[in-house]
């Protein structure tokens, strides 16, 4: 579905990713792991079109989008949900959900769209209990559902979730994974950029390791997980998949 062939990407004269090449196939959870700083975001700004690739083509579903705008790319079906999960705080949250099925509107009917809106207050219940709530007053964990819900309003094939578990309670972090992985089950594929690498490759069917802007590293969740490398680095001691 996605592929990137040796991706070169710069913040100025800053080479942020250097000849990355990963792929993501049809209905597939792939995690991408590593440390602050090591070019998790620039890959998802780079896949979504913020920030131009120099270098490398990327491909989704057979078509070359390394230089289309942001708003072609999202039409094709790929949707980004950053970091830190801005949501536009003034609005309600069925308002913010709305907006993530702009691009829809006009081609698609009312009952279509409000479909998918009850299809995401199904998988997010407290966000239907919340829906005229102004988005800035949920919790952290309520904002990232919300932030979710508001990537699938636009019916993705691709979901780029970036950093989901950021900053929340364990038990948030866990139902957050525990929804990613219902995703799946519901006909989605995520990209997940995690830091937590334990839960990443808990719910994942193959990741990849990336180190100052290079994949250093891929396999199966199960193949890296049992890597030593991957063990003392980022999963810590005594860790099992399951």
């Amino acid at each position: 579905m996605l592929e990137l062939v040796n991706v070169s990407t710069y913040y100025g004269r800053i080479q942020a990713l250097k000849g990355v090449s990963l792929r993501v196939d049809d209905g597939e959870i792939v995690a991408l792991i590593g440390a602050n700083g090591a070019g998790k975001t620039t890959l998802l700004n780079t896949i979504c079109g913020m920030l131009p690739a120099r270098a490398g083509d990327v491909t989704f579903a057979g078509q070359r989008i390394t230089h289309l705008p942001p708003e072609r790319i999202v039409r094709l079906g790929i949707s980004h949900v950053p970091e830190r999960r801005q949501v536009f705080g003034e609005l309600s949250v069925l308002d913010n959900m709305i907006l993530g099925a702009y691009h829809r509107f006009g081609k698609e009917s009312k009952a279509a769209i409000d479909g998918d809106i009850e299809t995401v207050f199904e998988i997010f219940p407290i966000l239907k209990e919340r829906r005229k709530q102004a988005a800035g007053t949920l919790s952290g964990g309520q904002q990232q559902m919300l932030a979710v819900g508001r990537g699938l309003m636009s019916r993705p094939k691709l979901l780029l979730l970036d950093e989901p578990s950021l900053g929340l309670a364990p038990l948030v972090s866990k139902e957050i994974m525990r929804v990613v992985a219902e995703l799946r089950s519901r006909g989605t594929t995520v990209l997940l950029i995690e830091q937590n690498a334990r839960a990443a490759l808990r719910i994942a069917d193959r990741g990849y390791l990336i180190e100052t802007g290079k994949i250093v590293l891929e396999g199966t969740a199960h193949d890296l997980a049992a890597d030593p490398k991957v063990q003392s680095a980022y999963l810590g001691q005594g860790y099992h998949h399951s």
